[in-house]
Formats: C-alpha cells, structure tokens, sequence
C-alpha cells in the first residue's frame, strides 16, 4: 500500500533533506557603498552568492544572460557564484572587483566583513553580499536544478521585504563584529538560503524550478527522502520501488520523468555529495567514509568516487582546499 502523507508535507520534508547537505563551512559578508557611475565585475567564487540592493537601483547581469534591475530590497542569488556584472548602468565597461576587495581584505576571506566605497560621486546605491563556501560536489545534485540567477522582488510579496531586512540585519550585524559574530553569520546565512529558495520555487515558472515541483509527487518524493536518509543502505531500483508502492517500470519511468536521471545515478549523487562533505570535515578515515556512503571497501568507495568525481578522494581533496 502506498504512502498516505499529505504530499505537502512530504515535499516539504524531503525539501529540508535535499537542502541539508548544502550547509555553508562558512560565510563571507560584505557591504559596498556605491555612487554612480560604477560597473564592477566579479570572475565568479567558489560556493554561492546572495546580493541585496538597497537604494539607488542598480543592474545584475550574469555571462550569457540579459541586464536585469536590482532595485530597493531585491534579493539576487547566484547558486554557482558563476562570473557576473553589478552596475549603475548595464552599458558601462565593468572594472574587476577582484583589486577592490584585495585592498580592504583583511586578513583570509571571511574572517572579517568587508565594507568599502566606490563610484563617482552620484546617486547611490548599497550593495550587501553574502558569500557561502559550500563545496561544489556537495552543491552539485542542487545546482544542476537551478539556473545561474534567482530574484525575489521585494514589491512582490511581503515575505520578501522581511527577508531583505533580514539580510540586511545579518550583514550590518556582523560589521559590528560583536562575540559570535562569525558563528551567527554562518547559522543566519544557511537559513536565508533556505528561505530564499523556498520562496523562489513558490513563484517560478521557471523549468528549473520543476525538479523541486516533482516532489510534489509524494511516491517519488518518498523515493528521494529513503535515499537522503540511508545512503548506505543497499537500494535496489525493485527495493525502492515497492517502497513508494509502485512497479518497477512505473517507478523508473516517473522517477526519470520528474528527476531528469535514474534512482540509481540519483543514489550515486547523493553518495558522493555525503562523501565529499565527510571528506571536507576530516574526522573520519577513508574506510569509514566508504562504509558511510554504502560501500564494502575504501578501494570500491575510491574507484567509485574517481569515477564521479573525475579524481581519486586524496587528489579531489587536495583541490578542494
């Protein structure tokens, strides 16, 4: 017999699974103070960006894509950090912001907040930033699901404006830089994130946005949550299947119509994702890594690893830091 929950909730829950693997190891807060004419580009970051506008209305355009307005209390988050434009007008050549942020850093990036002035003297605009270092591999089953580029408008609903000030509270609360600063920040970003993209998906129409619809469909849904919460386990597409209390053929067929890939290349995903987030942490040994991630050896768990990954765990982990 199938499951019976509201699939409402199951999407829900199965929501909070899919995102608790993209918590931040940190992050980076920033406040820019801009006056007309300016136009920064930045070549992209590792991990994701969140950007608020406040005051005069500026322009966000990420590689590939048109301009698009950035006005008072709009929130733009780029899921990859891919390289993009922020700008009083979108027809001025951009500077690098790379030498900017150089010449105010202090110290490592994110150890303290960055705030500096820039611009020509005219209208302006305030641009709060933050910056979350979550690895890629643990980021990428989400990100292959997003585009390069969300906005929440503040005009268009009032849980946009909080999250706006809630933003901005984050960022003008870390330059204080009061004890637990960094430790608030870190907590308070991984939540926005969540807020950001559960709002963002409670509005698009956009086509990446229907993977996290198809969750709404709670058999497939129920299939995702087994498979976050027991990646160890030793899951078989039949086994999955009479879970969610489907045939084999039906389950495979809707799971690829709604997830874009097979449970079983789904499963690896999510094995690997859990793998490089253990790997990053460094609390644990190889084997016992593999055998977090349902794997009988270290040397299977590696091969399999080198095979997703492009690298074997001690090369990609060398990479990553």
């Amino acid at each position: 017999m199938g499951p019976t929950t509201d699939p409402h909730n199951t999407t829900g829950d199965t929501l909070s699974r899919v995102l608790a693997a993209c918590r931040s190891e940190r992050a980076a807060t920033a406040r820019f103070s801009l006056t007309a004419p300016w136009a920064l580009r930045s070549e992209g970051v590792e991990g994701l960006l969140i950007r608020l506008g406040a005051g005069a209305p500026c322009w966000l355009q990420v590689d590939g894509l048109a301009p698009q307005p950035l006005g008072e209390g709009d929130i733009a988050l780029l899921p990859s950090g891919v390289a993009h434009i922020v700008a009083s007008d979108p027809a001025l050549s951009p500077q690098p912001i790379q030498p900017l942020i150089a010449a105010h850093m202090r110290g490592r990036h994110g150890e303290h907040p960055l705030c500096f002035a820039h611009g020509g003297g005219g209208a302006a605009t305030e641009l709060y930033s933050l910056h979350l270092w979550v690895p890629a591999a643990v980021l990428a089953p989400v990100l292959r699901r997003l585009p390069p580029l969300l906005l929440l408008r503040q005009a268009e609903s009032p849980t946009h404006a909080l999250l706006a000030l809630s933003m901005r509270a984050l960022v003008d609360d870390t330059l204080r830089q009061r004890p637990g600063w960094q430790l608030s920040a870190n907590r308070m970003a991984d939540l926005l994130l969540v807020h950001v993209l559960r709002e963002w998906l409670g509005q698009a129409q956009d086509p990446h946005a229907a993977w996290w619809r198809g969750l709404d469909d709670m058999r497939i849904a129920r299939a995702v949550a087994l498979m976050q919460e027991e990646p160890a386990r030793p899951w078989t597409v039949d086994a999955l299947a009479r879970a969610c209390g489907l045939s084999r053929t039906v389950f495979t067929e809707r799971f690829r119509a709604l997830m874009g890939q097979s449970p079983m290349d789904h499963l690896v995903a999510q094995r690997m994702a859990l793998a490089a987030r253990l790997l990053r942490e460094r609390r644990r040994d190889l084997w016992s890594v593999a055998e977090a991630v349902g794997y009988g050896s270290d040397k299977a768990f590696a091969r399999a690893f080198q095979r997703h990954m492009g690298a074997t765990p001690a090369a990609w982990l060398r990479g990553a830091d």
